[in-house]
C-alpha cells in the first residue's frame, strides 16, 4: 500500500462520525446495512449520513450495493485488514520481542492482529 492511498483511508476516517459509520459496519460484516438503518443505530440525519457515505465510499472502506430502492453498505473488511497490515508492517524494526511486549501491553486479543514473526535462533548478536 503506498502512503498517499493510506493517507486517505486516514483521512476518510478521521471524522468522527464516518469512525462511527465504518466501525457499525464493521460490526455488521458481511451483510452490511441499508442507509435507513444506519441513520436510526447512529441517530444521524439522512443527509448528514448521505455526506459522510460518499466520503467513506470514495476512499474504499465502503462500498454500497442496490437492493431495490434502497443501497446496502459495507465495509471492506479486506482494506481494514490491509491498512492494519500497513501500519504494523515495520513494527519495531524487525525485533519481535518488542512487539509481543506491546501486544500484551495493549491487551488485544491477539486474534486481531496480524501474526509477530517468531524469533530467530541464527540471529547473531
Amino acid at each position: 500500500m503506498e502512503s498517499r492511498y493510506a493517507s486517505r483511508i486516514f483521512e476518510a476516517l478521521s471524522s468522527e462520525v464516518r469512525l462511527d459509520v465504518f466501525r457499525l459496519l464493521v460490526k455488521h460484516a458481511p451483510d452490511g446495512l441499508v442507509a435507513g438503518d444506519i441513520a436510526r443505530l447512529l441517530d444521524l440525519p439522512a443527509t448528514n449520513l448521505s455526506f459522510h457515505l460518499k466520503a467513506l465510499v470514495q476512499s474504499g472502506l465502503v462500498h454500497g450495493e442496490r437492493e431495490g430502492r434502497f443501497l446496502r453498505y459495507r465495509a471492506s473488511i479486506p482494506l481494514m485488514l490491509d491498512i492494519i497490515a500497513y501500519l504494523t508492517a515495520q513494527c519495531c524494526s524487525g525485533r519481535p520481542e518488542c512487539c509481543r511486549a506491546f501486544r500484551e501491553e495493549s491487551g488485544v486479543d491477539a486474534r486481531f492482529l496480524p501474526p509477530v514473526a517468531a524469533p530467530s535462533s541464527d540471529r547473531k548478536a
